[in-house]
């Protein structure tokens, strides 16, 4: 992990975090960005048939999360090298960040961020909630290495992967429910 507590680096790893989330949120801006500009595509479809899509995809998620379903999810699954942080540190902080912030180039094991751009998608959202909802993605993702690095406990990891499923579950509830709030009211 880039911000690892045994990690150490010449460059300081405040200011190394500061260029991986600015990375993080600009890769989740532009995700955000061609989902809106690609939305269009959905903007024939009647709104009762967007909104039966939305509502499938999220339960569709959350099945899959408590495991009653197995759907792969359309995504790179494999990680982003370790040798782009090498040759300079700085500006493979900023490549990282941005890679794991568009949501394309890594691995994303929960449903949720799915769920979420089938929604931007289809639901015909104005550019300043889709582009919100991207620039908040690569927030989260960021919050993540902010967490470790202000932490410093070498147990962080460990704690938080046990946790995982009741997170993952959690928020996909939490978007199943969202979602069915915002498109029936």
């Amino acid at each position: 992990m880039l911000f690892s507590p045994g990690w150490r680096g010449h460059v300081r790893q405040g200011e190394v975090l500061a260029v991986f989330t600015l990375g993080l949120v600009l890769g989740g801006t532009l995700s955000a960005t061609v989902i809106w500009l690609l939305s269009g595509l959905a903007a024939p479809l009647p709104s009762y048939a967007r909104t039966a899509a939305i509502l499938a995809v999220a339960a569709v998620g959350v099945l899959r999360e408590f495991g009653v379903i197995a759907v792969p999810l359309p995504q790179n699954a494999r990680q982003i090298p370790q040798d782009v942080l090498q040759a300079r540190l700085r500006r493979g902080s900023l490549q990282f960040g941005f890679e794991l912030g568009t949501g394309v180039r890594t691995y994303v094991s929960a449903s949720s961020p799915y769920v979420l751009a089938a929604g931007l998608f289809l639901s015909g959202a104005g550019a300043p909630a889709v582009v919100a909802a991207g620039t908040a993605f690569g927030a989260g993702r960021a919050l993540s290495a902010a967490l470790t690095y202000l932490s410093r406990d070498l147990g962080r990891a460990a704690a938080v992967a046990v946790r995982m499923p009741l997170i993952r579950n959690a928020a996909a509830t939490a978007t199943l429910a969202a979602l069915t709030v915002l498109l029936v009211v």
